[in-house]
């Protein structure tokens, strides 16, 4: 209820209440500095028509496909549903995921590991709940808020047998103007979430702790983890700041998704400094509105 409430502000005054009770600092938009602030001068002013395809976890297929010149890279679909009621269970193998299409913040996955102990009635009822959320009215996340149409999709699980919780690890590639300059790894997500921050050479820094503690040991790279970097650069180059999420399931890689707001900005950063570092990468650019590339 308290959401509704607060759905009248103008986005520039509810995110600069936002931005001083969680990050506790007055929020810059004039001229943004940090990484955090540019987070939501992007929320409050850019307006490009192609970051509502990317935030659409099925029609960001297209634009990667049509982006990178192939499929390859995309993960297995079995199945897209309005509702969830049209879901074909019988049809799916025994471990597959679930998540709508208009979801954001990895809160709209279900993540089914055997088919047999599905209580299908209540996945029915637990993914229908998550479709239109609206979560852009206390985010203030501009291109959540087009979504024309919520969507499930179901698509193949996918899971790295190295890793004891069958977790994958996440490569996120921080991309400024299409150039990637910072990526992090997220291992162990489900058991003891850690993030180990790299630079564009892929060296590790070590304690930079992003919404989630910094591992204390340095993470092992894929061998072919420079392959990524051009998927990165290719798929974030229409837009100031994307960040380009990937997996390298032992050799084989695998886009995620396209986010541009990573943690909303509502986060702070230890060291406080790396805030500046990440947003002096960031240049601003004049236009607000743009018109996507043909």
């Amino acid at each position: 209820m308290a959401a509704w409430m607060l759905y009248p502000l103008p986005d520039k005054q509810m995110l600069q209440l936002e931005y001083r009770i969680k990050n506790g600092r007055r929020l810059n938009l004039t001229n943004p500095v940090r990484f955090t602030e540019k987070i939501q001068w992007y929320k409050c002013y850019y307006r490009n028509p192609l970051m509502l395809q990317c935030t659409d976890k099925y029609q960001v297929r297209e634009y990667v496909n049509r982006k990178l010149g192939t499929g390859q890279y995309l993960n297995n679909l079995y199945q897209l549903v309005d509702r969830a009621e049209d879901i074909d269970f019988d049809s799916l193998p025994e471990q597959f995921v679930i998540k709508t299409t208009d979801g954001s913040s990895g809160d709209n996955v279900l993540i089914v590991k055997n088919k047999q102990e599905l209580d299908i009635p209540q996945a029915i009822k637990k993914v229908n709940k998550w479709r239109n959320r609206r979560n852009y009215v206390i985010s203030r996340e501009w291109a959540y808020r087009g979504a024309g149409k919520s969507q499930i999709v179901v698509e193949q699980y996918l899971k790295d047998s190295s890793n004891a919780d069958e977790a994958l690890n996440d490569y996120k590639f921080l991309c400024f103007n299409g150039k990637f300059q910072y990526m992090w790894v997220d291992k162990d997500r489900y058991t003891n979430h850690t993030r180990c921050f790299y630079d564009r050479d892929f060296k590790w820094i070590p304690g930079i702790d992003f919404e989630y503690p910094a591992s204390a040991t340095e993470f092992p790279l894929p061998d072919n983890v420079t392959d990524m970097v051009p998927i990165a650069e290719k798929l974030s180059e229409d837009f100031p700041f994307a960040r380009i999420d990937l997996y390298n399931i032992q050799g084989r890689i695998v886009f995620g998704e396209i986010t541009f707001y990573p943690g909303s900005g509502f986060h702070n950063t230890t060291p406080d400094s790396f805030d500046f570092e990440l947003g002096r990468h960031w240049k601003m650019c004049n236009n607000t509105t743009t018109s996507p590339t043909p």
